[in-house]
């Protein structure tokens, strides 16, 4: 039940971590994008180029990296009082807008190509430096995607996993586009190339319409991970003076957890009591749980009324749900 120690991470470490992983991934897209920009012009290759541009705004999307890793590390303030956290959701959001958008034109250029092709349009066979480039570019977005898998599990960071992500989009993009090269050149039929450009464009879409929903239940403050609330009172019972614990409600900032909790200890002890159970408790969930943000826990007496509370999650709520128990 007890985290790893190597599986916390904290918040200095883990911006760094961001900011690194953010400029590795600027340096790599920037490099990949210019080379591949250049080949599609020189070579007249449409899928090329049009490889090229979407590196391009895997460029744009390394440096919002970069402005989200130096605004999530500012403290703090009355207009902020939960910190810029969400800065890094918000702005993993984008990315999936940029995924599903990116997705959209290449499924449109697919369609117009082919639709050219039925027209009697004659495509042009590919030049053997489009399929070296192509290839470099699938080698050079394999070790990005890799490192960003990496650093982002390393430091949590759902924006350095989901650039990973579309990393990986990239790699299919470039893979299907050095296939339908292959093909075009065997079998003499350049037209293979936009079929597969339809199918990558497809995934494309699926992956950033995934990225959304999940997102989105962060931003509505939901959680899904029933681990998380199993956590939470396993770790609240180990406290022999706190009875039952309810209104659980776990959110989500960046890689912290949000807690809030409702629990009953004996009416008849002073506050002061009362008070060192509650921090004793919160203590034990920060230990259990880890990377938590805050835990504000409400003290009630024992078979307190519980009428009008309608949300928040509670230990037979949990047990209900659960179809191991």
């Amino acid at each position: 039940m007890q985290p790893s120690s190597h599986n916390i991470v904290t918040q200095e470490s883990r911006i760094k971590i961001v900011r690194i992983a953010s400029f590795i991934a600027l340096g790599g897209n920037l490099l990949l994008c210019i080379l591949k920009l250049i080949a599609g012009f020189i070579t007249g290759s449409l899928a090329v180029l049009g490889d090229g541009l979407d590196t391009a705004t895997d460029v744009g999307i390394a440096v919002m990296a970069v402005l989200v890793s130096f605004i999530i590390n500012k403290p703090s303030d009355s207009r902020y009082p939960w910190g810029r956290q969400r800065a890094e959701t918000i702005a993993s959001m984008a990315l999936a807008f940029i995924i599903i958008f990116a997705g959209f034109q290449l499924f449109t250029a697919s369609i117009n190509k082919l639709i050219q092709v039925y027209n009697g349009a004659v495509l042009v066979m590919p030049q053997p430096i489009a399929m070296i480039v192509t290839g470099v570019s699938i080698a050079g977005k394999l070790l990005l995607a890799l490192n960003q898998y990496l650093m982002g599990k390393k430091a949590q960071s759902l924006m350095i996993l989901a650039n990973a992500r579309n990393m990986i989009n990239d790699i299919v993009i470039s893979a299907s586009v050095f296939i339908g090269f292959i093909i075009s050149l065997i079998f003499h039929a350049p037209y293979f190339d936009p079929i597969m450009a339809l199918f990558v464009s497809c995934l494309i879409i699926k992956s950033g319409i995934t990225l959304f929903i999940e997102l989105n239940v962060e931003l509505m403050d939901g959680n899904t991970n029933q681990q998380v609330y199993e956590q939470l009172f396993a770790a609240v019972a180990t406290v022999p003076q706190v009875k039952n614990p309810h209104r659980a409600r776990i959110r989500k900032m960046a890689n912290l957890w949000d807690i809030d909790l409702d629990i009953e200890v004996d009416g008849a002890m002073p506050v002061s009591e009362a008070h060192l159970i509650a921090e004793k408790t919160s203590a034990v969930i920060r230990n259990v749980l880890g990377n938590v943000y805050d835990v504000v826990i409400h003290i009630e007496p024992y078979n307190s009324d519980r009428v009008g509370e309608c949300y928040g999650v509670s230990l037979e709520e949990l047990n209900s749900l659960s179809p191991s128990r």
